[in-house]
């Protein structure tokens, strides 16, 4: 029943048949991830023309609510009372500079959080899609199978009821068929488990048929030196970038809390009509906080240290990103070694042989011992094959996610 799914999804309308390309577009006009990060993005931005904005004035009217002597109420008119004033802050030592300042900053992290972001994301799409592709071409090589030993059962069965061949040989077909279901049971859960983190990245409910050619596997194949991965971490990997920015911020961070050390002024003009040393009267002033107590030197303290805590992080980050893109490049190297030992071992041959081996046991000229031999080894081949094709696809988009570049 599985199996026909399989095999009516190939055709259906609900499948989605895609490739590699393809498979980036959607993912990046419709992955819900994205596409928040990218409003992010946007919202970061207006803060840089908020933090650019200076203080709006302060207008105050002071209006007089009850004249005793005129037993008059809200009397403002030539012979009552009323007073205005505006005000203006004015910013100084540099703090709306450095408010823009951490601003831009921030929208720049948001930015490079974006890009990691994508990195991420393309590459569990791009695994996931190669490892979709492997499952499906293995179940097809599962189904047919099963079908082959089907119809064995079905004609061993009749010549064991006619005592023409041993019913040991009946139930060593039943138990290689049981074995080979167990095989495809598995693997039809790892599928659909690829299925539904596909169906998560690309926003769609389809069945997914990723259509690939061997040369986009062979074609992660590239000899590239170590330290050309290293540099290129170095000048494009996001993280190392985010590092180096959140290390600006604090800097930035620490310069804009010595700034608000330096007092604030305050202008400002008033208008009095009568009650003050003489009728309509106009005063202009200012005003400006002493900073005899409070210099900010707590919060100048705190932005230092966070600025040291900083620079050790982004020394451990550089670290572990170098010890990190060493191993998985010494993986990386691994896969290739074993996906061309399985290539070598499993061609065309193991299909003609099958193929002859299946004929000849039909005939009688092949023991059921030699038949199940060969075809479990068969099977096992298959599996190693598979592994191989997935583990060097996944080697090799985890070295261009520890780089931030495309390489592979």
């Amino acid at each position: 029943m599985v199996g026909g799914l399989l095999s009516h999804c190939t055709y259906a309308a609900d499948t989605l048949r895609i490739n590699i390309r393809q498979a980036d577009s959607i993912f990046q006009v419709r992955n819900y991830y994205l596409l928040a990060a990218a409003l992010n993005v946007e919202a970061q931005r207006a803060q840089v023309l908020q933090a650019s904005l200076y203080p709006n004035p302060v207008f105050t009217a002071d209006l007089n609510a009850f004249n005793p002597e005129r037993s008059r109420i809200v009397d403002i008119g030539s012979q009552g009372q009323k007073a205005f004033q505006i005000e203006q802050l004015i910013l100084l030592g540099g703090k709306k500079k450095a408010e823009v300042q951490l601003a831009r900053t921030n929208a720049l992290i948001a930015e490079t959080e974006l890009q990691r972001l994508v990195r991420e994301l393309k590459f569990r799409l791009h695994t996931q899609l190669f490892t979709c592709g492997q499952q499906w071409l293995l179940l097809a090589k599962y189904n047919s199978q099963m079908a082959l030993l089907d119809t064995l059962l079905n004609t061993y069965g009749e010549q064991a009821a006619k005592g023409n061949i041993p019913l040991k040989e009946v139930v060593r077909l039943k138990s290689a068929y049981l074995k080979l279901g167990n095989d495809r049971a598995a693997l039809y859960q790892d599928f659909y488990e690829t299925q539904a983190q596909l169906q998560t990245l690309l926003q769609t409910d389809k069945i997914i048929r990723f259509e690939f050619a061997e040369s986009e596997i062979t074609g992660y194949i590239k000899d590239v030196a170590l330290s050309q991965l290293q540099q290129e971490a170095l000048n494009s990997r996001p993280e190392w970038l985010l590092m180096q920015q959140q290390k600006s911020f604090a800097e930035q961070y620490l310069a804009y809390q010595q700034k608000l050390a330096i007092p604030n002024l305050n202008l400002f003009a008033n208008y009095d009509q009568r009650g003050g040393a003489f009728n309509d009267q106009l005063n202009v002033g200012l005003n400006i906080e002493l900073p005899l107590f409070n210099r900010n030197q707590g919060n100048i303290r705190s932005a230092r240290y966070k600025l040291q805590e900083t620079e050790q992080l982004l020394k451990a980050f550089e670290n572990e990103m170098m010890s990190r893109l060493q191993t998985s490049y010494s993986s990386y190297r691994q896969t290739i070694s074993d996906y061309n030992k399985a290539s070598r071992l499993y061609n065309a041959d193991f299909d003609v042989i099958l193929k002859g081996i299946t004929d000849n046991f039909r005939k009688r000229n092949v023991s059921i011992i030699e038949f199940i031999d060969f075809f479990e080894s068969y099977n096992d081949a298959l599996s190693e094959l598979t592994r191989s094709k997935i583990q060097l696809v996944t080697s090799a988009e985890q070295l261009n996610l520890l780089t931030g570049k495309d390489i592979y």
